[in-house]
């Protein structure tokens, strides 16, 4: 999603100017200006761990000459998605060290907006203007108009929203469902589970069905089978092991991981009546490829007993679209002011 001409967008440009649009999470903030509905300018991911607070990454953003190029006005209004949970005013993020007061930061911008939703909130909002382009099926049938919509995406930590229909609208959920406690379905995860109680009381689903899960799942599965010489690997460098088919023990590890969150995943449909369909963001399903679409994890969403053919007519999509929380908080943002 970047620069869009104008010439070539029905949508006039704001009168106001541009918007400033932000999606932070536990390791990179990206930035963008909305020129108009939908046309996103100036995009930038800049690493989170780079900045002291919230307020200087925005500081730099702002103060980059393509930024700055492009806004002949102040900012006037702006809108944060934010991987954490918003409840007031004061922000302390549970995946990084960032922590500011949402007002502060606006009267330190000069702002007469500045709206901060959890970011899984956002991107919920973004399925409706998500095409056919922007997302890949991965099996299920069509999915039911007027039903809610789920949302689940393992990234640095386990999002999961859901939008639900009320008339013309819709409402999203502000949920930290990747809290929830995580299920083993057999004895391979009850080993798991085993093990990385040692060290948590409390295993939430996150645990393991994120980047740093995915590295404990590969640690345990290890110490399962007897191996206590391994490579430290990162979670890229697992999936990039499997994808190349040069680790036997990093492809076990992805397929457990995909057949796990195929188990979240359907417990997330049943629980929502997602009959319009369950959708996967995050940073992580989107470059597994493959890896992904041949694993277990379309068999484990439908496991689920007698409600196996309930699931086996929900669609479930894989978000394709490389800054969909974008569309989110535009949307979100837009409706605001639409009502102030």
């Amino acid at each position: 999603m970047n620069s869009t001409n104008l010439m070539q967008h029905p949508a006039p440009p704001y009168a106001d100017g541009p918007r400033l649009l932000a999606d932070v999470g536990g390791t990179n903030a990206r930035f963008a200006l909305e020129i108009s509905a939908h046309v996103f300018a100036a995009v930038k991911v800049l690493p989170c761990a780079a900045y002291a607070q919230f307020a200087d990454a925005v500081a730099h953003y702002l103060a980059s000459a393509e930024v700055r190029a492009l806004c002949s006005k102040p900012i006037r209004h702006a809108a944060v998605a934010i991987a954490n949970p918003v409840t007031g005013d004061f922000i302390k993020m549970t995946n990084h060290h960032w922590e500011f007061s949402i007002d502060a930061v606006r009267r330190a911008l000069a702002l007469e907006t500045l709206l901060v939703v959890n970011d899984f909130t956002a991107l919920a909002m973004a399925l409706p203007h998500l095409s056919d382009n922007q997302r890949q099926k991965v099996g299920g049938g069509a999915g039911q108009p007027g039903t809610p919509i789920g949302l689940i995406g393992p990234g640095t930590g386990l999002g999961v929203s859901g939008i639900i229909p009320l008339g013309e609208h819709w409402v999203p959920l502000a949920s930290e469902g990747g809290h929830v406690t995580f299920a083993p379905v057999d004895e391979v995860e009850l080993d798991i589970l085993r093990l990385v109680w040692r060290d948590h009381k409390h295993v939430s689903a996150e645990r393991l069905i994120s980047g740093p899960g995915l590295e404990l799942i590969y640690r345990s599965l290890a110490e399962r089978a007897g191996q206590t010489h391994i490579d430290a690997l990162t979670a890229a460098e697992i999936s990039g092991r499997a994808a190349a088919q040069s680790c036997d023990l990093c492809a076990q590890s992805v397929e457990r991981f995909c057949a796990m969150l195929g188990t979240v995943a359907g417990n997330l449909a049943i629980t929502l009546g997602a009959a319009g369909g369950m959708y996967i963001g995050g940073g992580i399903v989107p470059r597994l490829g493959t890896l992904f679409t041949q694993s277990a994890f379309r068999a484990r969403f439908e496991a689920k007993g007698r409600f196996r053919q309930y699931l086996a007519q929900i669609p479930v999509y894989i978000i394709t679209e490389e800054y969909p929380a974008f569309l989110g908080i535009s949307a979100i943002l837009t409706e605001k002011l639409a009502a102030a």
